[in-house]
């Protein structure tokens, strides 16, 4: 293969989403659902560096921009829509699989938009794409949950289409290039801005953890690999360094920790917990330096895997007992075992074990801001830390798979192509962690960070250590409870019912009155006037265009009177008529 044979990653997966479903026979769908994310992984090596440049209406597009940031994220996503297909074979519906293509194609389109009007098109077809994972599910939650979704992703793609056009009436220039943060203005923070809604940046987060839990299975899996690391590698290409991003990220690390920690909802706490990883994320965008970038692009990659572990493991669970809140789970080790083995990897991975992903990739960002001196953020990001081992790497587990009580439940295990997906990913957390450098390799900038020093031990362990004592002596107090609890969304919320109370009371009024006011006195009034124009149509135009009829007819009958049919007639005329034309001329 040359570099010369390839197809964009994009279209591949919009080609093979269209011709889902020609292949009814189930056996041959599964076939396709494996082919054509195997095929986007292995042919993205062989991508040129610039492709896909047209122009259109005037506009320069660039479909096609690759270098070393791009690659980092192009392996993860092509990997990751891998095993998502793979978790997802079982599922009979073409729409489910044609809507996850779609939107991992919007995604990978997004990373190789070299404009950011090409940006803006598969950034829209990212939101209007993954609402129907949500959807899919076919509950009245989740529709109620994807409309929202929808609406808020619909503003915040607005948003970022203003900052465009004031962009480019600014230069008349498209290119999606680094901002420098001296030089933004407001057409540069609008378009930030619409990035950070993607990013789940509060507050404009509360999307995430309320569509997340209430998508499908098979959806949820790949809506917690793509929406928001997408988000993190356009700030990472358009707005490094900008000091606010640092602020927000290390913010969202201890937000979605703190609520992680009291949530019931097993995938509302992984919910919470993008969020909170993705703050690594952005504090490293935020800071801006080589080494934190590395580490935010190292932990993207990194996330998706483990993040995508724990919603397949939990997923797992949700697919087999119909249960996802850990009030009700408990004792399930006995009859899922592999996948409690899956979801325990993932939990670890989250919380920076030794030789997993996330020992790897998460330290690179504190000692990111460890070397650039900003002490409260290093300090702010290894406390998310201790959040994070408690709620993910001890509390979820020990609920659903062990707990204080047994639910009673006696679920199977998993089907085989939901397993394979789970060792897939946990796979990857290992390797990773064992073998950094393979990670390493990828990203933008030489890497100068060795993980396994004898101080990151000790650090790590002591600080897990504690963690897993703290839990142990406050289990009783940290046992889950079915509440609800109130987050940041509840302003939209409320917003959309005090919305619908002025449409179906003031407004609706409203309404009513000026109906009966029309019915009254507009309807009597049009009545009257049509009337009107009636009798002036009989009355006036008709006897106008009549009476000029008749005086037509009338003259032709006076003329025809002249026609004698005699020759000396005409002659006289003609010769008496010539005389006055002559006494005209000599009289003048």
């Amino acid at each position: 293969m040359t570099s010369s044979i390839f197809m964009h990653p994009a279209a591949l997966f919009i080609v093979g989403a269209l011709l889902l479903p020609l292949f009814k026979k189930f056996n041959a769908q599964k076939i396709w659902l494996v082919v054509v994310p195997l095929l986007a992984f292995l042919q993205i090596r062989y991508l040129p560096q610039s492709f896909g440049a047209v122009e259109w209406l005037g506009f320069k597009l660039q479909f096609g921009r690759v270098d070393q940031l791009t690659m980092v994220f192009l392996h993860v996503f092509t990997l990751m829509a891998l095993i998502g297909s793979i978790f997802g074979l079982h599922v009979k519906e073409s729409g489910q699989h044609i809507a996850a293509w779609l939107y991992v194609a919007g995604s990978l389109g997004t990373t190789l938009a070299g404009d950011y009007l090409t940006v803006f098109i598969f950034w829209e077809l990212m939101a209007f794409a993954s609402v129907f994972l949500v959807w899919y599910r076919k509950k009245k939650r989740s529709i109620e949950a994807g409309f929202r979704y929808l609406l808020v992703h619909t503003f915040g793609g607005l948003v970022l289409l203003g900052g465009i056009f004031l962009r480019y009436q600014n230069g008349h220039d498209l290119s999606f290039e680094l901002i420098s943060p001296d030089a933004a203005g407001l057409a540069e923070y609008l378009i930030m801005i619409g990035f950070m809604l993607n990013a789940a940046v509060p507050p404009i987060h509360a999307w995430l953890p309320d569509a997340y839990p209430e998508a499908t299975v098979t959806g949820a899996v790949f809506m917690c690999a793509f929406t928001t690391k997408t988000a993190v590698y356009v700030l990472a290409r358009g707005f490094a360094g900008f000091e606010a991003l640092a602020i927000l990220g290390a913010i969202m690390t201890l937000y979605g920790v703190g609520y992680a920690v009291i949530e019931n909802d097993a995938r509302r706490i992984l919910a919470y917990h993008i969020v909170s990883q993705v703050g690594y994320m952005v504090c490293g965008v935020g800071i801006g330096t080589e080494m934190a970038i590395n580490g935010a692009c190292a932990h993207a990659y990194a996330h998706i895997l483990y993040k995508a572990l724990l919603f397949m493991g939990v997923g797992s669970v949700l697919e087999m007992t119909g249960r996802s809140k850990l009030n009700e789970l408990g004792g399930l080790y006995k009859y899922m075992p592999l996948s409690m083995i899956f979801t325990v990897i993932g939990g670890i991975a989250i919380s920076g074990f030794p030789l997993t992903s996330g020992f790897v990739s998460k330290s690179m960002i504190i000692a990111a801001a460890g070397n650039n001196h900003q002490l409260i953020l290093m300090l702010m990001l290894s406390l998310a830390a201790v959040g994070t081992f408690l709620s993910v790497g001890i509390k979820l587990p020990y609920f659903i798979w062990f707990g204080p009580k047994d639910s009673g439940l006696q679920p199977k295990e998993a089907c085989w192509n939901m397993q394979l997906g789970m060792f897939m990913a946990a796979f990857m957390c290992i390797f990773l962690g064992v073998y950094p450098d393979y990670l390493y390799n990828m990203l933008p900038y030489a890497v100068d960070y060795h993980p396994y020093s004898s101080y990151h031990l000790t650090e790590t362990f002591h600080l897990l250590g504690f963690t897993g004592l703290g839990f142990y002596i406050m289990v009783k107090y940290l046992k889950p409870h079915d509440v609800s609890n109130l987050d940041l969304d509840w302003f939209y919320r409320r917003g959309a019912g005090w919305f619908m109370w002025l449409a179906r009371n003031p407004i609706h009024a409203v309404n009513e009155w000026v109906s009966n006011v029309y019915q009254t006195v507009g309807l009597r009034f049009t009545m009257a006037a049509a009337r009107a124009l009636s009798w002036f149509d009989w009355e006036g135009i008709d006897w106008a265009l009549d009476g000029s009829a008749k005086g037509f007819i009338k003259g032709g009958e006076q003329v025809r009177q002249f026609q004698t049919g005699k020759l000396q007639h005409y002659i006289g005329a003609a010769v008496g008529l010539l005389f006055l034309v002559l006494i005209v001329v000599v009289l003048i």
